[in-house]
């Protein structure tokens, strides 16, 4: 029931009680529509992956090429902001490495005694996905060399030293049975370098190479050194070797240059000078070995004692080049041996 007043209508509250409702179901009308929207529109944002992704090798030993181009249906998304997403590993690797990118390349080193693979997808958000990451699906790719000849036709026991910081060597151990006609050749290369190089100077041993000598090296230090020793045999397939280091990590400092022994009563005294090269004095540390009469090397007592004073630290050091001295002392023949090492922890106090 209502009454009317004028031009007002004046409603009862089973009236006013249906209005209510009908604007409560028109105000949820609107909410679920506007994200229902928002729904549809989000779900119909769709990326592709990058197309033509590949993994090249441009002839560095390991050091491989990771290209793709953007899909073509990134031209409808030009407010987007548009990365790529990549994962790549040796393929007897259980970790990924990750990387986020806006290039279509990326490069990095890997054993290529072991196969490659990586995947790819599409990072798409900004304001055509009202704020979200849209992702593609992945694409994949693979790289391996076809392997050839028998596992034991490599090479064995590879050992490379960098003697002094100047001059590098590496020396090998031919396969396990191969024919008499096998020889090995070993090439090279890091980031300064055009092209893979060959090995000039080889070491020889009963005619084979089983060495190189390693020309002056500009800049080699501190980025990965990529290495490959492939063989040749009228009569079998040989499996080349590939190998990644760092020459810093092999670093073999040469020996003092010059010992000064002097004897008086129970007292030896030794004096050194440093020798000449491009690691800084500083850096290195010393270790003073004695005999007499062929027996046993032991320490001094004076070395014994401050090594065991010494700060408990753990350290890693380089390879060490030994050099022996011979004195007489109370008639009887004393062999000094010195021991000159260089840390990898730059700069550590010297023994001596």
């Amino acid at each position: 029931m209502y009454r009317k007043s004028g031009n007002f209508k004046i409603l009862n509250l089973r009236e006013m009680a249906f209005i209510h409702l009908d604007i409560r179901c028109l105000y949820a009308i609107l909410i679920c529509t506007a994200f229902g929207s928002t729904l549809s529109s989000n779900a119909e944002i769709k990326v592709n992956p990058p197309q033509d992704f590949e993994i090249l090798d441009p002839g560095y030993l390991g050091y491989l090429y990771l290209q793709w181009q953007p899909s073509l249906s990134l031209e409808n998304f030009k407010e987007c902001t548009v990365e790529y997403e990549l994962k790549y590993r040796n393929i007897d690797s259980e970790n990924w490495k990750t990387i986020i990118t806006k290039n279509l390349c990326y490069k990095d080193g890997f054993d290529l005694n072991k196969g490659v693979e990586a995947k790819i997808h599409t990072l798409l958000q900004g304001q055509c996905t009202n704020g979200s990451t849209v992702q593609s699906s992945w694409s994949e790719a693979t790289y391996s060399i076809s392997p050839q000849g028998n596992l034991e036709t490599k090479i064995r026991d590879m050992d490379c030293t960098y003697y002094n910081w100047q001059y590098l060597f590496c020396s090998w151990k031919l396969g396990i049975g191969v024919h008499f006609d096998t020889d090995y050749n070993l090439f090279y290369w890091y980031e300064d370098l055009d092209h893979a190089l060959q090995c000039v100077d080889y070491i020889k041993g009963n005619g084979k190479n089983i060495g190189c000598r390693f020309p002056y090296l500009e800049s080699p230090d501190y980025k990965d050194f990529y290495i490959c020793v492939n063989g040749s045999s009228k009569s079998q397939l040989i499996r080349p070797s590939y190998f990644i280091f760092q020459l810093q990590n092999i670093v073999k400092p040469s020996p003092p240059d010059y010992l000064s022994i002097s004897v008086k009563s129970e007292e030896i005294n030794l004096k050194w000078s440093m020798p000449i090269g491009p690691i800084p004095v500083k850096c290195f540390i010393y270790e003073i070995a004695f005999t007499e009469d062929d027996s046993t090397w032991v320490l001094p007592r004076a070395c014994i004692t401050w090594i065991t004073k010494r700060p408990q630290v753990k350290r890693e050091h380089n390879k060490k080049h030994k050099q022996t001295y011979n004195f007489l002392r109370n008639n009887h023949q004393v062999k000094v041996r010195m021991w000159q090492g260089y840390p990898k922890m730059a700069c550590i106090r010297k023994r001596g």
